[in-house]
């Protein structure tokens, strides 16, 4: 049986994976895609095979709807975020799917502090300085005694909870869908946006719902005290950007690092390509060989269970 593959970190490292499908009587085959497929190139691939893995692409009802009238039989999605995937239109047509949640949360939240740390002590302004033949000594702010509101409180959220006390950093943290500290003392739990006036920094780790969408909007970023730091790692619609772009603009947002974005890749002309002060990178949060490998093995043997019946 063929599966397609449409994960770009799994393509990444596809050669690994094909002999161990192979073994085991599947047949791995590699989408040509650097970030998603479009919707018109998955209902034209998708039917030819019997199984898929999928990245963040458009996993939208017609999609499915195209690969039940041909050979398609069950899915996986790569990693945790489902935001992109109908699963409703998979129980309808009786498509098994599943996904891989907990594979990489230590790997994200590494980066998470990473662009914490890079904020803070502008070390991505200076980079930049000295590539371009200067020597800058910008001041920057100590991480001890600051505040941290943590939007998500999953397995990214704790894994980033336990860096930033480490920093001796002071965390509130907001997930309506997990009760308590993670037995991590010193994390104090709040309702959003309460207590978001207090922040240093907003760090978003969570998942993204009908619900959340743009939850950091120019009504939350106008409470938020002038000077505050934005991290994404998780998922670009949960910030209204042009609210942010305002707010950088402005001051009132003094730098944001962002791992992720509305629209992916980030467009050419977007004006946060103007704002050096700012940090970016290109959804690879999770990216290491270590993560991929779980990640991947997982997705196959989940994937290899639901085709074997």
């Amino acid at each position: 049986m063929k599966i397609l593959v449409t994960c770009p970190p799994m393509l990444g490292m596809f050669s690994e994976f094909t002999e161990p499908a192979r073994e085991a009587g599947f047949e791995l085959v590699a989408a040509k895609v650097t970030q998603t497929l479009s919707q018109d190139e998955l209902v034209a691939l998708v039917p030819q095979y019997d199984g898929w893995i999928i990245g963040d692409d458009p996993a939208t009802r017609r999609v499915f709807e195209a690969g039940k009238a041909g050979r398609l039989k069950a899915v996986v999605k790569w990693g945790i975020g489902v935001d992109n995937v109908d699963f409703a239109a998979c129980k309808d047509l009786g498509i098994p799917i599943i996904n891989t949640p907990q594979m990489f949360g230590a790997e994200v939240a590494d980066v998470a502090l990473a662009y914490v740390i890079g904020l803070a002590r502008q070390l991505f302004t200076i980079d930049r300085g000295v590539r371009e033949g200067g020597w800058p000594k910008p001041a920057g702010v100590s991480l001890a005694g600051k505040k941290v509101a943590l939007v998500g409180f999953g397995d990214i959220g704790c894994a980033l909870a336990k860096r930033l006390l480490a920093c001796d950093m002071e965390v509130v943290a907001y997930d309506p869908g997990v009760v308590g500290d993670g037995g991590l003392s010193g994390v104090q739990r709040a309702i959003w946006p309460e207590r978001v006036e207090e922040a240093d920094f907003v760090a978003f780790t969570c998942s993204l719902n009908p619900r959340n969408r743009h939850m950091l909007n120019a009504d939350v970023l106008a409470r938020c005290k002038r000077g505050v730091y934005v991290v994404n790692v998780a998922r670009g619609p949960l910030i209204d950007e042009p609210a942010l772009v305002r707010a950088l603009q402005d001051g009132h947002v003094r730098a944001a690092a962002l791992d992720v974005f509305e629209a992916e890749p980030l467009p050419a002309d977007s004006p946060l390509r103007g704002m050096p002060h700012c940090a970016f990178g290109s959804h690879n949060g999770s990216n290491t060989q270590d993560a991929v490998r779980r990640a991947s093995h997982e997705a196959m043997n989940r994937l290899f269970g639901f085709l074997r019946g």
